[in-house]
């Protein structure tokens, strides 16, 4: 029951409904490179300078930047009664392109691709099914034909992941200790960044990035450098082709974009697939076990209602299709951030 507070000024239904304001003026400030001018310049900017250098209104940046002061994502500086505009140290370190942890990516993808799948949230709970075809006007079988619509918008995808596995990778790689698997296959690794951090923190390992044939060419093109010998990459499609034997599979953000059924498909050809002590790790975003929380968990489930033919799972259900295949000593490791990790042996 809500407090006689909230009856009163329903304050948190109000910032709840000004959300996508704030995200909006954040991806903004991204796509004009505000903050990337910002770690560029030696001193504080005004409104009129930074107006100048990203060729937009002096009215409509200094309303721009007086709500990423009020956001906490800039600071300023009062110099005869001009404010005057640097960046936080929270800015700079992760919403500037430049930074080894860069979120800049994953805020355009958020901006430019999810936020417009958003709008047909009323039509995706009506219909219980996605709505990507709607929002792009892109008819595919498959909800990845439309996700791979074309090469920009490929490794526009292919970036926000990195972003992801950038700020979470090494955290899910060393839940469990997989200095044991000298053979991994990360299968739909898509730009080969989990099978990079994987890499270095398994110096014994190799890695097979294992995806449809353009993904693998995009990556090999714009991601994986040519002389990093121990990433390998086979093409194929995991549903329709056989997968490269390993004693580590990887399936990092796999498994919450399938039905059921198609999950049990998937996991089955994997586990055919292992030699006896065979392991896999599934790396997702849980949901509590009374589906409660978190927040995020519960709005990243809406995000595949809206983008694909999944959903975001509980441990247990999660444990329950490894186990379903065949899939012993499940595990569950959480790391306190977005990412947790589920790990069954054969």
């Amino acid at each position: 029951m809500g407090s006689s507070e909230d009856l009163d000024y329903p304050k948190k239904l109000l910032e709840y409904k000004d959300g996508f304001l704030v995200s909006k003026t954040m991806f903004t400030a991204c796509e004009l490179g505000v903050f990337d001018l910002l770690l560029e310049s030696e001193v504080p900017l005004s409104s009129a300078v930074i107006a100048q250098h990203l060729g937009s209104s002096i009215d409509g940046m200094k309303r721009l930047l007086s709500a990423c002061e009020s956001l906490k994502l800039l600071e300023a500086e009062l110099k005869n009664e001009e404010a005057f505009y640097r960046n936080t140290e929270l800015s700079s370190l992760y919403l500037t392109k430049s930074s080894p942890k860069s979120l800049y990516h994953t805020m355009m993808y958020y901006s430019q691709t999810m936020y417009l799948c958003w709008h047909y949230l009323t039509d995706a709970v009506r219909e219980g099914k996605n709505q990507y075809g709607r929002a792009f006007g892109v008819p595919s079988k498959s909800i990845f034909e439309a996700l791979y619509r074309s090469e920009e918008e490929m490794i526009k995808f292919m970036h926000f992941m990195n972003s992801g596995w950038t700020l979470c990778g090494k955290d899910v790689l060393t839940l469990f200790d997989l200095s044991l698997f000298p053979n991994v296959c990360d299968l739909g690794g898509c730009s080969g960044a989990l099978a990079k951090e994987c890499i270095s923190l398994y110096p014994a390992s190799t890695v097979t990035i294992y995806d449809l044939p353009k993904v693998v060419q995009t990556a090999k093109k714009h991601f994986i450098s040519p002389d990093e010998d121990r990433i390998r990459f086979q093409e194929g499609d995991f549903f329709e082709d056989s997968v490269p034997e390993a004693d580590l599979y990887i399936l990092a953000r796999i498994i919450h974009d399938w039905t059921e059924k198609m999950c049990l498909q998937l996991l089955e050809k994997v586990y055919n697939a292992c030699k006896p002590g065979g392991t896999v790790l599934l790396v997702e975003i849980l949901l509590n076990e009374d589906r409660s929380e978190p927040v995020m968990s519960q709005l990243q489930s809406l995000n595949m209602l809206l983008q694909t033919e999944g959903k975001e799972r509980t441990s247990a259900e999660y444990s329950k299709l490894l186990t379903t295949v065949g899939f012993k000593e499940i595990q569950v490791k959480t790391t306190g951030k977005i990412y947790d990790a589920i790990l069954g042996k054969k």
